[in-house]
């Protein structure tokens, strides 16, 4: 294909950087070297392709649009969406995003994969990440794991509006918030009657993401208390009585549909003992933390590769960006939350993989999840300031990155629960305190700052803080995590510039005001 035309009738178009290109997104990145190039190299090449880069501002800048009737004024509730966004599912769920930790691979892949989507089309990660996360809540339901668990794991995308029964594979949602309770679920007022092998559920839900999927995990109540209930989105001669209200006109995400949906009488199975909804259900929320853990990570990679592919390729006052020492001060300390942020999460996903660490995953998926997604929205800011005004223009991916970073802190959990639930799980399992305080204990004499740090740590809060106090406690715990992943698994300057910066002496939320780290080493080790 010609290149554009440089030489205009006005001027000519130099110090402008060329296209990012063809990118690799797995081979460029030394985070994810030590993981299995197989399952993950192919996917990261069709990822960082120039076609499909293209093809996510497609998908994001055509809404998806609901069908809610057909033209007599008969029902469809359907929601039809723009072809790239169909691309992005097949491309995903054919390399396995949904399916590669149930079929003879490992939760590390999955995370990866999580990774890997954020950077470039992050909208169509949320039916996945469902998909994958509802697989053990299925399979603890012989009768409904018989039909669903195959065309959940299938290596294939089937959008056609069909019965799970005649589909070579499956989605599967979830749709728990209502409009009265939000996160406080216990007030739910869906109620289900029995009906046979089945039940009839009838209520409103005020969030339901990726309305299109064959099927959704609901809560409802029944006579015994709040119940879990798989609800399939097509019957076999009909639709199920599932009316989809209105699509959200969200800030970000807007590939992917989120919509407020009411059942009228919809059928449903139940999933789980009756009144046991919650606990029924909290496997596949545990699972979600997982990727809303990941994919903030993604995002700064996304981010900051596009930031340092300007900063490499413009010159202003006579040098380069990246020559210039402050920029290089601000794009190492962006490169320090970053390499924190994934090491942390393939850490955590290692524990998902080892049976025998379920009490430590319990806990450490809650602080990475809490951490790595109040770092998201100041580096994805800071890697559109270094880019400057294009930065802030639609024809780059940084508004995509910018509008995304925080829905992955709201998603399953807003800061606030998540930080109550860490100290619930602290105080109520025994198991998962200890687990993190061998991991934590593990990590001491390999550097004084870190020893002090965690000294300091215990001696501030010798006991589990005030609710009051849950933030603060939460985010020097998830730090304190780590610096222990870190020194574990991560290079000298990475590891001795987030203890010197994080730890030691924090600086602040302004980035570029960490000054004592080996910005060359950090940048060095960076390729977009």
């Amino acid at each position: 294909m010609p290149a554009p035309r440089s030489d205009l009738e006005t001027h000519s178009v130099d110090n402008q950087p060329g296209p990012l290109g063809d990118t690799n997104l797995f081979a460029t990145d030394p985070i994810l070297r030590d993981l299995d190039p197989d399952s993950l190299s192919s996917y990261g090449s069709a990822l960082g392709s120039t076609d499909m880069r293209a093809a996510a501002r497609d998908a994001n800048r055509h809404k998806p649009e609901l069908h809610a009737f057909d033209v007599a004024g008969r029902r469809l509730d359907e929601v039809h969406f723009h072809p790239a966004y169909h691309r992005f599912m097949t491309l995903s769920q054919t390399a396995g995003y949904a399916a590669h930790s149930w079929d003879g691979g490992s939760h590390r892949a999955h995370a990866a994969m999580v990774y890997m989507a954020s950077q470039v089309e992050p909208g169509h990660c949320c039916p996945l990440t469902m998909t994958y996360a509802a697989v053990p809540v299925l399979r603890t339901e012989p009768s409904l794991a018989e039909t669903w668990v195959p065309k959940l794991t299938t290596r294939a995308y089937d959008p056609r509006v069909l019965p799970v029964s005649q589909k070579t594979s499956a989605t599967l949602g979830m749709a728990m918030t209502e409009k009265q309770g939000g996160s406080d679920v216990r007030a739910n007022t869906t109620s289900a009657e029995p009906d046979g092998d089945h039940w009839r559920l009838r209520g409103h839900k005020w969030f339901c993401s990726a309305p299109m999927s064959d099927g959704f995990l609901t809560l409802a109540q029944t006579d015994e208390g709040l119940t879990c209930f798989l609800v399939p989105r097509w019957l076999d001669h009909e639709r199920n009585a599932i009316h989809l209200m209105r699509l959200k006109d969200k800030l970000g995400n807007t590939s992917n549909a989120s919509a407020e949906i009411e059942f009228h009488n919809a059928r449903a199975y139940q999933v789980g003992q009756q009144g046991k909804g919650i606990r029924t259900i909290i496997d596949m929320v545990h699972h979600t933390r997982l990727d809303t853990a990941m994919a903030p990570a993604g995002l700064m990679r996304g981010a900051l590769s596009h930031a340092m592919h300007w900063a490499t390729s413009r010159r202003a006052f006579q040098k380069t960006l990246i020559d210039q020492p402050l920029m290089r001060t601000v794009l190492a300390d962006l490169l320090l939350d970053w390499q924190a942020a994934t090491r942390l999460g393939l850490f955590v996903a290692g524990l998902f993989d080892d049976p025998n660490a379920r009490p430590m995953a319990r806990i450490s998926v809650a602080l990475a999840k809490f951490l790595n997604n109040k770092l998201c929205p100041r580096v994805t800011y800071e890697c559109m300031e270094a880019i400057g005004g294009m930065g802030y223009v639609e024809d780059t991916p940084m508004p995509l990155y910018y509008r995304e970073a925080p829905l992955n802190s709201i998603w399953e959990g807003s800061g606030n629960v998540i930080c109550l639930d860490i100290l619930r799980t602290l105080a109520q399992q025994k198991d998962a305190r200890q687990a993190l305080d061998n991991h934590l204990n593990a990590a001491k004499g390999a550097d004084r700052m870190y020893d002090k740090a965690l000294e300091d740590h215990r001696a501030r809060w010798p006991d589990l803080p005030t609710e009051a106090n849950a933030r603060a406690f939460a985010e020097r715990t998830a730090l304190l995590l780590t610096a222990a992943v870190l020194i574990d698994s991560a290079p000298e300057a990475v590891t001795n510039g987030f203890l010197a910066t994080r730890l030691a002496t924090p600086t602040g939320q302004i980035a570029g005001a960490a000054t004592t780290i080996d910005a060359t080493a950090l940048i060095n080790s960076f390729s977009p």
